[in-house]
């Protein structure tokens, strides 16, 4: 099983997801305040994208480390992309 060892990775992906999270507050809010369900729609695909977009940096960052074997990195792209 391969960690994020780069400290200027974590401390990227760390920023990236805080970042989702406020967007994810921001949508709580739209939804608290009864805005346009398309405008609440927008929001979570763009939430969606951000998490995705983590999950991709995480994954690049593993294969740069080159700790995990390309099968291994194959098959968690599989089960979790």
């Amino acid at each position: 099983m391969s960690k994020l060892s780069n400290e200027t990775s974590k401390k990227a992906l760390c920023a990236r997801l805080a970042r989702v999270e406020g967007q994810l507050r921001g949508i709580q809010k739209l939804i608290q305040t009864e805005s346009d369900c398309e405008k609440i729609a927008q929001q979570l695909a763009a939430a969606r994208k951000a998490l995705d977009k983590s999950f991709f940096s995480m994954v690049g960052c593993m294969i740069e480390q080159g700790e995990m074997p390309p099968g291994d990195v194959a098959e968690m792209l599989g089960k979790f992309a």
